[in-house]
């Protein structure tokens, strides 16, 4: 089988060097050259040092609710733990070309991610928000359709500092005024980075302002390590180790280091939330998936001594010439950790859901703006 490459390789070969492909493809991808595939599972990319199992509490219930993603389907059916909004009267915006000149205060989708995370321990609901998605007001305005009180949050989780999941905190600012609400994030999540596609302009990323953060009261708390949130119900991964061999991060992404532009390719700052539900296992939650999905799962069972994988939700990072050659070995090792519940969304790329329905037939579920999935 070869992999074809195409705009993929040009893109590399446009950041690092015509010779750098091959090198990736041997590297990163266990390629050989010619690009035949290479069997190497102990090709080792980052690692984060010693790693301790941790007394991650289960909980009775958690309802993870999607406030922002890029598609919305209002004919979308329940399934297993989803449930859908669904097509439903809501207070109406005023339309002028329509006879009754009003229409339903439909929700926003963009190329953006955010879920509300709401935990049932003990008798008592605690709320955490994670990601802010990629526009000022649209999560905020999903709130208000949803019926869902930004009050009600009691801390924010970043998965890393791209804006497509950090924007949304504007509007948060807005409606909360001054709080001392916990913002938790890696500390790379700060740099100033951009992305080089050839035949173009490098595209730089908005920066999210640590200032205007601190500025408003938000409380940052910048974490390389897994750390806890709600008396040791939330576990936050931190930097997550490169085990699967495979799974290159953001090849085509630079950071402005030391005054110059550098390779930053392993988006170090992305983490992911887990949740252990009682007689069930883990709940994952990812936002882009940098770090790789793979990676990703085996990480949370690793800090959680092995506990069994229940769901997976979120950004997988599978979309494009870069990334679509990995879905078949993705899939592969996705397989052998036997997710029940598996919702790719964000990022993930519609060959890659595709290729999850087939595989994974009733576990895979796909997703929309609204939709609750209550484990």
């Amino acid at each position: 089988m070869r992999l074809r490459c195409g705009l993929g390789q040009r893109v590399y070969q446009e950041v690092y060097g015509q010779n750098a492909w091959h090198d990736f493809l041997r590297e990163e991808h266990g390629m050989c050259v010619d690009e035949s595939p290479q069997h190497n599972p102990h090709r080792l990319l980052h690692d984060v040092g010693p790693v301790e199992v941790l007394n991650l509490e289960p909980v009775d219930a958690v309802t993870v609710t999607t406030l922002m993603d890029n598609s919305l389907d209002l004919f979308m059916p329940d399934q297993g733990p989803a449930h859908r909004v669904g097509p439903q009267p809501r207070p109406a915006r005023r339309c002028s070309v329509m006879t009754d000149r009003e229409v339903p205060d439909a929700l926003i989708a963009e190329h953006g991610f955010s879920m509300l995370v709401t935990i049932s321990k003990a008798g008592h609901e605690h709320r955490v928000l994670f990601d802010a998605g990629a526009s000022p007001d649209g999560v905020v305005e999903n709130m208000r359709r949803l019926d869902v009180d930004p009050s009600s949050i009691e801390a924010i989780v970043c998965s890393h500092g791209h804006f497509d999941h950090t924007a949304g905190l504007d509007g948060l600012l807005r409606v909360l005024g001054p709080t001392g609400m916990p913002v938790l994030i890696h500390p790379h999540f700060w740099r100033r980075r951009r992305a080089v596609f050839p035949g173009r302009e490098p595209f730089e990323l908005p920066t999210t302002s640590a200032t205007a953060l601190r500025e408003v009261g938000f409380d940052i708390i910048e974490n390389q390590q897994p750390s806890f949130l709600l008396d040791r119900s939330v576990l936050i991964t931190g930097e997550v180790p490169r085990v699967s061999g495979y799974e290159p991060g953001f090849p085509i992404q630079q950071a402005w280091i030391d005054e110059v532009w550098q390779p930053d390719p392993l988006v170090l700052d992305d983490q992911a939330l887990i949740v252990n539900v009682r007689s069930k296992g883990l709940i994952v939650i990812t936002g882009c998936g940098h770090a790789g999905v793979v990676n990703i799962s085996r990480y949370a069972r690793r800090l959680t001594g092995e506990q069994p994988l229940h769901a997976l939700l979120g950004g997988f990072h599978l979309n494009g010439p870069l990334f679509e050659p990995l879905i078949p070995r993705v899939l592969d090792d996705l397989a052998l950790l036997d997710p029940q519940v598996l919702v790719p969304a964000h990022c993930t790329g519609w060959r890659a859901q595709h290729a999850m329905a087939a595989r994974f037939g009733e576990a895979f579920v796909p997703n929309s703006i609204g939709t609750r999935f209550t484990f």
